[in-house]
């Protein structure tokens, strides 16, 4: 789960990481108010959207002054903020974050995220910090210093102190440092998070080290322990259907392709979407129903399908462990007749009640197509889709 820029922030100070003094704002007027608490410029305004790159596509602006705030808070709220990870349909932006302004000497980078192959969280950063990050982790690797972090140990000082020399800290600087990336540590491990990241830091001109941006990723699976932070999940900024697979305990994610796919097992789902572009077709989704799938979580799943426009035609390959293939048939023969579903529909079916699934499927007079296995399914799915659209 993603939270915004200014939520984060909050999280950071409660936590004793320094942030720049600010307050956000839904309306021109909550901006103009806002900048009149903060009483002193300059300030800066930033679209709150859940994507980065926001200061190349115009979602932060500088204002001097109270008529400024006023014509800069204009501008951006409700401005469709297009990066490269809001994709061209953009976001809109519904509130934004007033800061006072940072006098910033130097900026630097660092997060903190885990590295699945070492099992560890690892802290990441560079003396090159700002809107080039990207830029240089492709050009010059070697300006990116990692660090993994014991679990058992934690973050130690002697680790920080190593960071913040790579990084060419100063005694004075060096020691603010250490406090920080210890707070951002704690933070990470006791809020289940999977992603911290200051992106700048900044050394203002007083020698202070700033976060001058905030981000934090949670894990969605460990949210369950943290209602709070549950509460600052912002609906409008996650693609709908994802929200409505989350009402179902899906695990659903958009792609760009045109046939859908209903697995169960997230391995099982990788698998199905790569067999399926090996037969020349493009997944629009990634859909894991889980091990326990009834008939409500797959009729959930049809209609979140079937509300994708780009959808021509889906793939229901399921494996039954746990899971009862004649229940699944059952879901899916019912979903279909109620969703009226008009596009190619291939059913693949093996493990417990296999059999008595495909009896269901079979005797419910359905246009459904069964597969003997995997590939077979897939291959009739791809063919069945590129026939739909020769005809249209």
């Amino acid at each position: 789960m993603k939270i915004h820029e200014y939520q984060a922030a909050a999280l950071y100070k409660s936590y004793g990481v320094p942030v720049p003094e600010g307050i956000p704002a839904f309306t021109v007027e909550e901006a103009v108010e806002a900048a009149q608490k903060l009483q002193e410029g300059p300030f800066v305004l930033k679209a709150q959207v859940h994507s980065g790159g926001r200061g190349k596509a115009g979602g932060v602006k500088f204002a001097t002054n109270l008529e400024e705030v006023r014509q800069r808070a204009s501008e951006i709220l409700g401005m469709t903020l297009v990066t490269k990870q809001t994709g061209p349909e953009g976001r809109v932006v519904q509130r934004l974050l007033v800061n006072r302004s940072v006098e910033i000497d130097r900026e630097y980078y660092v997060s903190l995220t885990v590295d699945g192959a070492l099992g560890r969280v690892v802290m990441i950063a560079s003396a090159e910090g700002g809107m080039e990050i990207e830029r240089v982790a492709q050009e010059a690797p070697d300006k990116i210093y990692t660090l993994a972090i014991d679990p058992a140990l934690g973050l130690m000082d002697y680790q920080a102190r190593d960071m913040a020399a790579k990084l060419g800290f100063n005694q004075a600087e060096t020691k603010q440092f250490i406090a920080i990336a210890r707070a951002l540590y704690r933070l990470f491990v006791e809020k289940d998070c999977s992603l911290v990241e200051i992106n700048p830091l900044a050394v203002d001109k007083s020698g202070n080290l700033v976060a001058a941006d905030a981000k934090i990723n949670f894990d969605d699976n460990a949210l369950f322990r943290h209602p709070d932070i549950q509460q600052l999940r912002d609906l409008n900024e996650e693609d709908p259907r994802e929200v409505e697979a989350s009402k179902f305990d899906l695990n659903y994610i958009q792609l760009d392709g045109n046939i859908g796919c209903m697995v169960n097992g997230a391995g099982l789902a990788m698998a199905t979407m790569d067999i399926i572009q090996a037969f020349g077709g493009m997944p629009s989704n990634f859909l894991d129903v889980g091990g326990g799938a009834t008939a409500e979580k797959v009729a959930g799943a049809f209609s979140i399908l079937l509300s994708d426009p780009k959808v021509q035609g889906i793939f229901i390959n399921i494996f039954g462990g746990i899971m009862k293939c004649d229940v699944i048939a059952q879901g899916v023969v019912e979903a279909a007749q109620k969703l009226q579903v008009k596009v190619p529909l291939v059913v693949r079916l093996e493990g417990t009640n296999a059999e008595a699934g495909k009896r269901i499927l079979a005797q419910s007079n359905l246009d459904i197509t069964p597969a003997d296995d995997m590939a077979d399914g897939a291959e009739k799915i791809c063919r069945l889709v590129a026939e739909k659209e020769a005809r249209s």
